[in-house]
């Protein structure tokens, strides 16, 4: 195939005795001239080549089959105001409603806002929402492009109208709204260049408060720790709303510290340092009756939770933790405070299960719900009520309505679905690793498939202590619809079976989850459900990473492969935008001893000229602020040199777009076709009537 031409610079340096070439260092640049025109050229061909695949436009009305019909999200309930979204199919971005009864919400509600309308384009979307306590008012966070910035607004729910407020900037934030109901935190940074597609390092963080009706430039530093810059900062508010629980961490690790305010009016005390050290997992549960409810892998690397009187420790005496729900066979996933309930969230074998308990700690019941993974769980003390939403394989979304203290369980009916999933066989398997761990997974087939190899598509993640249930995609409906199986794998590095499992994926250990992931490929041949020209691998983010890390390593696996949004240059993410947070699963590159580990298995620098690569799709988005597109251009440019083989190495670089999140659906839809179409093409798989 012929590529489009790609200047090779000359930028070789020497880190901790290597010497490490990067000859497209300048596509680091995403506004220069050379890199748009690079991506142009690149888009161009890609597009090409998808157009000569006489399925894609099958596969682009499946796509917007799936994709565009109408949608609700996961219900909620914020300080007196039942809130939710809905999406006919027809527009870009999910418009929000708001009802004071869960009855009217579902009858439709009133418009508070509609995200289409906030750019020409479609690409503004929705980044945060927060009510304050006494309903009177809301902040919203609006992100525009797919940017992980934020364009805080504020609006009064009860008549959708926006106030004549001066924008809040931020990112990475937790809106928290203060007693008075005029003050909200919010993380700032500084002076970083927050439009457009800026790749700089982002400065600390620092916790500001900002007052209603006044200036933004005299918004008072409630907490930062300019000596310590790699600090996260993530405010909680008690359901009383008189505590403000500051939890803290280094980036993406999962140790954190805890202090707690009580609050009055605008102001917030002096902190009770309850956690001082960056030691285990923390957090925060509610605050009830100057209780301080938690969950902690302290002396329970599956999880348990904590109770502490606060009021004690303010009168001076030590913090006496007592265990309220103890460490189980399942990892503890998360807990919420619903009436005078707890309601944990375990994860038996990665599928979620939710029980009732006591503040005291009895086993109160387990509720009848079930999914392939949680969406949401809201709930607040004093108020018995809890809504919770699942979702499947088969589903995007399943709503309940549950009285936390009879443990009734009604489900609740949003939206009316147009669109039926395939019929599917479940199946839950174990591979065996390099090392001998099970790697355990779902195996997706339609129901009546012949026994014999068929297309199959993997997905993983592996990492950030992110839990992967057999939840929905839209590109696995796709795949299954299409009459391919699909493989979804729980590997190291996730949260899927505590901390021990999440610590055996990351730094030092990075390499067992791509020999998890390699592992399930080698099992689905062995066991005759695919064959290796069959086969197909996608994953994003992290997942890309996966990807990235799985065609380098054993370029003969799979026939196609698509890494999305990828995090493949793991000697230089550190230094983009918030690229230093992950740390805690990659190691430092500016420290010998994780530089190597990293430099072992950096996609990037594991590409050898004249090897035989599989068919590789990169996509990536021209305003993600989160894992930057330079990651993307520099494998693309890297690899489309090394092809030995004939295999084509193409990108789509959509324009307008961040890492995911709030990409308006047409745009979501196409991709996924496409991504789809290039994967079906190179593995063999026919898309079937439907």
């Amino acid at each position: 195939m012929d590529y489009p031409k790609t200047r090779r610079g000359e930028v070789v340096e020497t880190l901790h005795g290597h010497e490490i070439a990067d000859p497209y260092r300048w596509l680091e640049d995403p506004d220069s001239e050379e890199t748009r025109a690079w991506v142009a050229a690149q888009n161009a061909l890609t597009e090409a080549f998808l157009e000569d695949i006489g399925s894609r436009s099958s596969f682009s009305e499946l796509m917007r089959t799936i994709v565009l019909r109408p949608v609700v999200t996961p219900p909620m309930h914020r300080s007196g105001w039942y809130l939710l979204s809905r999406n006919d199919g027809s527009a870009p971005q999910n418009t929000w409603y708001v009802a004071r009864s869960l009855d009217e919400l579902a009858e439709g509600g009133r418009v508070l806002f509609d995200p289409s309308t906030w750019s020409e384009d479609g690409t503004s979307s929705l980044a945060g929402l927060s009510v304050a306590g006494d309903g009177s008012l809301a902040a919203y966070a609006v992100s525009a492009g797919g940017s992980d910035w934020q364009h805080v607004r504020i609006i009064d729910p009860s008549t959708s109208e926006p106030l004549d407020e001066p924008e809040v900037v931020s990112k990475f934030s937790s809106l928290r709204w203060l007693p008075d109901h005029r003050t909200f935190l919010y993380t700032h940074y500084g002076e970083a260049r927050a439009e457009g597609t800026s790749t700089e390092a982002l400065p600390h963080p620092v916790i500001k408060a900002h007052t209603v009706g006044t200036a933004v430039e005299t918004d008072p530093v409630v907490l930062e720790f300019p000596d310590d810059p790699r600090r996260s900062l993530w405010p909680d508010t008690s359901s009383d709303g008189r505590w403000i629980a500051m939890a803290m961490n280094h980036g993406t690790d999962e140790k954190f510290a805890m202090w707690l305010s009580r609050t009055d009016g605008a102001k917030v005390g002096e902190p009770l340092r309850v956690i001082e050290e960056f030691a285990h997992y923390q957090e925060f549960v509610d605050v009830v009756d100057d209780v301080l409810y938690l969950v902690t892998d302290e002396d329970a690397p599956r999880g348990r939770l904590v109770a502490l009187d606060l009021a004690a420790v303010e009168a001076g005496e030590p913090a006496t933790w007592r265990t309220v729900v103890p460490e189980t066979e399942h990892a503890l996933s998360g807990a919420v405070l619903a009436g005078d309930v707890l309601v944990v969230h375990h994860l038996a074998d990665a599928s979620p299960v939710l029980t009732r308990y006591s503040l005291d700690g009895e086993d109160l019941g387990r509720l009848d719900v079930t999914g392939g993974s949680l969406l949401a769980m809201s709930g607040e003390a004093g108020r018995d009520e809890l809504l919770v939403s699942m979702d499947s394989v088969t589903s995007p979304m399943q709503a309940f309505v549950i009285t936390p203290s009879t443990g009734d369980v009604r489900a609740l009916s949003l939206v009316e679905e147009t669109w039926r999933a395939p019929d599917l066989e479940i199946t839950r398997h174990r591979a065996t690793s390099a090392d001998g761990t099970p790697v355990p997974y779902w195996l997706l087939r339609p129901a009546g498939l012949p026994d014999d190899p068929v297309p199959t598509l993997m997905y993983g993640y592996g990492g950030f202590n992110v839990a992967i249930g057999a939840s929905f995609s839209s590109i696995d409906t796709g795949w299954l619809t299409a009459g391919g199986a699909v493989a979804i794998a729980n590997l190291r590095g996730g949260g899927e079976f505590g901390t021990e499992w999440y610590e055996q994926g990351t730094r030092a250990a990075k390499q067992n989850v791509f020999d998890d992931f390699a592992a399930l490929g080698e099992h689905l041949i062995a066991t005759g459900v695919t064959t290796s020209p069959q086969l197909a691998a996608y994953g994003a983010s992290n997942g890309g990473l996966l990807i990235g890390a799985l065609i380098t390593q054993h370029p003969g696996l799979v026939a196609a492969a698509v890494p999305m949004v990828g995090v493949l240059d793991l000697l230089r993410f550190h230094r983009f935008t918030i690229g230093s947070a992950w740390i805690s699963d990659y190691g430092d590159p500016d420290v010998a001893e994780d530089f190597e580990v990293a430099l072992a298995y950096s996609p990037l620098h594991h590409i050898r000229e004249g090897e035989t690569y599989p068919a590789t799709l990169v996509v990536t988005g021209d305003h993600d602020d989160r894992v930057v597109p330079a990651h993307s251009h520099k494998f693309t440019a890297t690899l489309q040199h090394a092809q030995g083989g004939d295999a084509p190495i193409l990108t789509r670089v959509e324009t307008s777009t961040g890492h995911g999140a709030g990409k308006p659906r047409a745009v979501a839809a196409q991709e996924a076709a496409d991504v789809l179409a290039f994967l079906a093409h190179h593995t063999g798989l026919v898309l079937r009537a439907h």
